[in-house]
């Protein structure tokens, strides 16, 4: 048996890179990042165009009907591009509603967009946390994403369950490290759910599992970067990746990502075939992807030297966004303590 990508799926991520080379190069990032509304609209038109909103929508209902392993091949050239994008969200609306086929409809026919407000599914700050009362939501979520513009929020209350309810008009910005994606604070006062999914283990399982694609992304790229910067920099008069020490900072942080792939991959997969195993290794390939990330970014800037710290070559985007998705559905502690208690090896 061959454990490797099918020759449609390296096509659908191969196309997908050449679609973000152009419309979220590193230049068309710098203008994101400051809030160039021209920038951001080009990229959502370009992804938008590429029809990916019904990638995990079921074919019975308008959409593409393909698996988590396509969704994360998406989401990992996503990453590496640091492109900001609703794929992720939207991917998880689409999960989590397949007793909703209307809902499911208006995703593949892109008049629903969804945003995101689960940060107190695994964590809560003082002052936040969304309650359900007759019906009713009420509270204040955190950190919340792809709000501006949503149609719909899907919505985790302090009990962790699921709520969609229709868009949120009291909202605010938050300020994160990361540039490239906006975050929000999202204030509910009486609003009624339209539905309210039962998704268990499998909506916390995917939604760390396509951070963990992000970061796998943005972490190769940030290797690639270091590899090439390597190859031309020079220093006594030879290229520094001549030199052993830089030799092996770089291979180290290949050996540090690749059980991330196979991870993701195995997960992706044990979760399409409703494999038990499927939510145990989704949460272990979050723990060991941000911390595999989170040693490749600190490398990648090493070999860059003092040029790895300033925005001429951007590795600060890169770097940045691995920070904050290790911290996205849970810390790598969290998803651990998670795949623990899946086990049944918690006391």
């Amino acid at each position: 048996m061959e454990f490797a990508l099918s020759e449609d799926q390296r096509l659908l991520q191969d196309s997908l890179k050449g679609v973000l080379a152009g419309a979220a190069s590193l230049d068309q990032i710098r203008k994101i990042a400051v809030g160039d509304a021209e920038a951001s609209s080009a990229l959502e038109t370009a992804l938008a165009d590429f029809g990916l909103a019904s990638l995990l929508v079921p074919e019975d209902a308008g959409g593409l009907g393909l698996g988590l392993l396509d969704a994360c091949l998406v989401q990992e050239a996503l990453g590496y591009h640091i492109a900001p994008s609703g794929f992720l969200v939207g991917a998880l609306a689409a999960t989590a509603l397949g007793s909703y086929p209307d809902l499911l409809n208006l995703i593949a026919a892109g008049e629903a967009r969804f945003g995101l407000a689960a940060t107190e599914m695994t964590s809560r700050r003082d002052g936040a946390g969304v309650s359900l009362a007759k019906g009713k939501l009420s509270g204040k979520s955190l950190l919340a994403m792809n709000v501006e513009g949503a149609t719909h929020l899907l919505v985790a209350d302090n009990d962790a369950h699921l709520h969609v309810v229709e868009a949120i008009k009291d909202v605010v910005q938050m300020r994160t490290i990361d540039k490239t994606r906006a975050f929000h604070e999202v204030k509910f006062a009486g609003s009624k759910p339209v539905a309210s999914p039962e998704t268990g283990d499998r909506f916390l399982a995917v939604a760390r599992l396509l951070i963990a694609a992000d970061t796998l992304g943005a972490a190769q790229a940030m290797i690639d970067r270091a590899v090439a910067y390597a190859a031309e920099r020079q220093q006594f008069g030879r290229v520094i990746g001549s030199f052993q020490a830089v030799k092996h900072m770089c291979a180290e942080m290949a050996a540090k990502l690749e059980p991330g792939r196979a991870l993701i991959w195995h997960a992706a997969h044990a979760l399409d075939i409703g494999d038990p195993e499927g939510p145990v290794m989704a949460n272990l390939a979050k723990s060991y992807v941000a911390e595999a990330g989170t040693f490749i970014a600190r490398t990648s800037t090493e070999v860059h030297g003092g040029m790895g710290f300033t925005d001429l070559v951007g590795l600060h985007y890169w770097y940045k966004r691995i920070g904050v998705n290790r911290q996205l559905f849970g810390s790598p502690e969290q998803a651990r303590e998670t795949a623990a208690e899946l086990q049944g090896l918690l006391a």
